[in-house]
């Protein structure tokens, strides 16, 4: 699977999933300054799961049911960006068959998994 971490996401946790192998693009190495929908064109076109900490991109992909393979939502704030790497990554690869066609809300304790089309 292939991830796209929107610029707002913590460097740690870019690196901490590339160190267990996934394929992560990030928008702040390729396209800093693009617009959110230039994020949400680039996940579209990659095949990617957006990685993001912008609230506007679940409140827009589920209201405008747009066309991602998945989204990633990081409400982690309180987390330092160790606590914060470790967790989306043992989150992503705990839940790795659920991000296709799902909105995964990633708190410090829980996680909230929402279909983003009917």
């Amino acid at each position: 699977m292939r991830f796209l971490a929107d610029e707002n996401v913590a460097r740690p946790i870019v690196e901490g999933l590339r160190a267990a192998g996934l394929d992560v693009e990030s928008i702040g190495e390729t396209k800093a300054g693009a617009s959110d929908s230039q994020v949400v064109e680039a996940a579209r076109q990659g095949g990617r799961v957006l990685v993001t900490e912008d609230r506007d991109f679940g409140e827009m992909i589920v209201r405008q049911k747009l066309d991602l393979r998945g989204v990633i939502l990081l409400e982690l704030a309180r987390l330092s960006n160790a606590a914060a790497a470790a967790r989306v990554r043992e989150i992503v690869e705990a839940h790795m068959g659920k991000l296709d066609g799902n909105l995964l809300v990633v708190e410090p304790a829980r996680v909230r998994l929402r279909p983003m089309r009917p």
